[in-house]
């Protein structure tokens, strides 16, 4: 097995990587170290949770070298200000003995605070999409002394909607520089950025999307509604054993809700985190947690990407995610480091369709339990279950219930008009995700 000694650190970095504790790198430290040192171009696949900030920054100061100049030498991209602010921490650790400046610049706070610290001289500069570029656009980020350019988390950045902050930004900079990508999910918006701005980049793979996550015990729950939900999870937190657990939840309102609702029975144990939170209270709300002195977050999605808390025992997703690709992102907090994790997530009605498309991208089943005897099963609705259950009925209704002229112009709709006396088609259908459809007759089939 190789340790950090075989990397061949400077002594200094060395001595704050042993002082950190940490003597064996992870797969992805592993692999990136040589092509980072290269100078290659490079693009990393990893889950979340596999150690990419040190993959990354083991290498740029591996090879850190003095230079006169103020402007960053390095820049670093990634999605969330929770995550500029890690990541500058991690920064910051790994060059204690050495003279590096590093400076973290995000959104929502006063920028010309942040304009003084660029002022006053940065090596390394981590920074959000949208904050990076009003700076550079002020001039007071430059690129003039750029070698390296790190892009963390980029499908999340895409996801959040950053896309021509980031074009923009990798525009203003100069082409001859080294260029590191990492992404948890290879799509084809990514692969479009690194054909327009990367020189034959060289993959370095830890795991194909989707792969399961063999350390976390995944199990789930069939509830009919949200205040059910909520009985359910007053009554799971009862075991003491979900000692640090994060709780997700798919919109800042609900959030709310559920945090007031078992505020009575669990005063002060857990803490919310959304982006209507201030950035103080999320960074004060997110170190208590670490700290221990709380026992939980209950979070949007904003938590579900790169932000490395530590000895997380439980997720529970109360609502599952919009995207079958989110829910092994958020189930990925846990389990981490060799540790055994828990993820629980309740399934209600609405939810199964996109329950069974993260099992198909998986290619394993959640373990359905029953309801604990005890938790009270409701009957009545939240506005918000009302809303989705009209739609859909208003869906249905559309599809099925066209009236006679609807009937009648049915079977003449099945053909296309090529352009031409006779020459029609039958118009063929959108195919449909095979999986899904497969898994759910299976399921039909077995609850016969």
């Amino acid at each position: 097995m190789s340790t950090f000694l075989d990397f061949n650190l400077p002594k200094s970095l060395q001595k704050a990587i042993d002082e950190l504790g940490f003597t064996t790198p992870t797969p992805i430290q592993e692999r990136a170290m040589p092509v980072i040192t290269s100078g290659r171009d490079m693009m990393g696949i990893a889950q979340t949770g596999t150690g990419k900030t040190f993959a990354y920054l083991l290498p740029i100061l591996k090879q850190w070298k003095f230079l006169a100049t103020d402007s960053a030498r390095v820049v670093i991209l990634v999605p969330t200000r929770e995550l500029v602010v890690q990541v500058a921490e991690e920064a910051e650790k790994l060059t204690k003995y050495m003279s590096v400046r590093v400076l973290g610049v995000y959104g929502g706070v006063n920028i010309n605070t942040q304009k003084k610290a660029v002022y006053g001289g940065v090596d390394i500069l981590v920074g959000t999409p949208g904050r990076l570029m009003d700076l550079a656009l002020d001039n007071v980020v430059r690129f003039d002394s750029l070698q390296k350019l790190v892009i963390d988390e980029f499908d999340e950045i895409l996801n959040l909607g950053f896309r021509a902050q980031v074009t923009s930004i990798l525009s203003m900079m100069k082409s001859k520089k080294q260029n590191i990508l990492f992404s948890a999910t290879m799509t084809d918006e990514v692969d479009e950025l690194l054909n327009d701005y990367f020189e034959f980049p060289e993959e370095v793979s830890l795991a194909a999307s989707g792969t399961p996550l063999e350390k976390i015990t995944q199990l789930a729950y069939q509830v009919p509604n949200f205040l059910t939900k909520i009985n359910l999870l007053k009554h799971l937190l009862q075991d003491e054993s979900l000692e640090r657990v994060l709780v997700f939840v798919n919109n800042k309102k609900i959030a709310d809700m559920v945090s007031n609702a078992i505020e009575e029975e669990y005063e002060g144990q857990f803490g919310v985190i959304h982006s209507n939170k201030s950035q103080n209270y999320r960074i004060n709300t997110m170190a208590n947690f670490q700290a221990g002195e709380l026992r939980g977050i209950i979070t949007t999605d904003v938590m579900a990407r790169g932000l490395d808390i530590s000895d997380i025992t439980h997720v529970i997703n109360m609502e599952f995610p919009e995207v079958a690709e989110q829910y092994i992102h958020r189930i990925g907090r846990t389990g981490r480091a060799d540790k055994e994790g828990v993820a629980v997530s309740f399934v209600s009605p609405h939810e199964e369709e996109i329950q069974l498309a993260a099992e198909v991208l998986m290619e394993k089943e959640l373990d359905f339990q029953d309801i604990p005897e005890g938790v009270k099963v409701e009957e009545r609705l939240l506005e918000f279950e009302k809303d989705r259950k009209k739609i859909k009925f208003l869906l249905k209704r559309k599809k099925n219930d066209g009236g006679g002229a609807f009937h009648e112009k049915k079977e003449k709709n099945k053909k296309v008009n090529l352009g031409g006396p006779g020459k029609t088609k039958p118009r063929k259908t959108e195919p449909r995700n095979r999986g899904v459809e497969a898994k759910r007759a299976a399921k039909k089939k077995k609850g016969k």
